[in-house]
């Protein structure tokens, strides 16, 4: 797990909203709910933390990084000598992790990395990302909160498993507060 958690590391780099912190993030999710729910850790790990693999040739390419990421992810693992059958649920983990991928998690453990996926975006982490990606793309405050109304609000309601509603739950009451308090804050007062 190690050569393949340094070997994500140098792949994707530090920063931005989907960096290596994000992984990591999603990875500790999915061991936790993981274990809650019973998954195959030998699956599930490795493709929490190849799940973004394929974000920077994305950002550069305009490649899909879950289909990428999905390529990627099973050339690294096979070039490794991992197990073919759990290369293949991983690279099929990875292929349907997005929130607007149409394709639907089959396994438990594709269903956990999505639920995971999705975790991140939403509590203060996910306010904070949001802030970050409104600054990446080079748009406002607004935008920001526009994203919160389009996909983050919607989040709890694609859950797949029962530990991860659970979380999903916390964390959107947390955005449902914020969303108030910056609403509030924002309004611009009549004279």
């Amino acid at each position: 797990m190690q050569k393949i958690h340094d070997h994500a590391r140098t792949v994707m780099g530090n920063g931005g909203s989907h960096g290596f912190d994000h992984v990591e993030r999603v990875t500790s999710l999915c061991e936790r709910i993981g274990r809650a729910e019973g998954a195959d850790m030998a699956i599930l790990v490795p493709a929490a933390l190849l799940h973004d693999i394929a974000r920077p040739l994305e950002k550069e390419c305009g490649l899909p990084h879950e289909q990428e990421g999905a390529r990627m992810a099973e050339e690294y693992l096979n070039s490794l000598g991992y197990d073919a059958g759990a290369v293949r649920i991983i690279a099929a983990a990875i292929r349907t992790h997005r929130f607007t991928t149409a394709a639907e998690p089959e396994s438990l453990e594709a269903r956990i990395l999505s639920d995971a996926d999705k975790l991140d975006a939403l509590g203060a982490v996910g306010i904070a990302r949001t802030f970050m990606r409104a600054g990446e793309h080079r748009t406002t405050m607004q935008d920001g909160i526009n994203h919160f109304h389009e996909k983050l609000l919607k989040l709890p309601d694609r859950m797949y498993t029962k530990t991860a509603r659970q979380i999903a739950a916390k964390r959107h009451a947390i955005l449902l507060r914020f969303l108030l308090l910056m609403e509030d804050e924002i309004r611009v007062p009549v004279p």
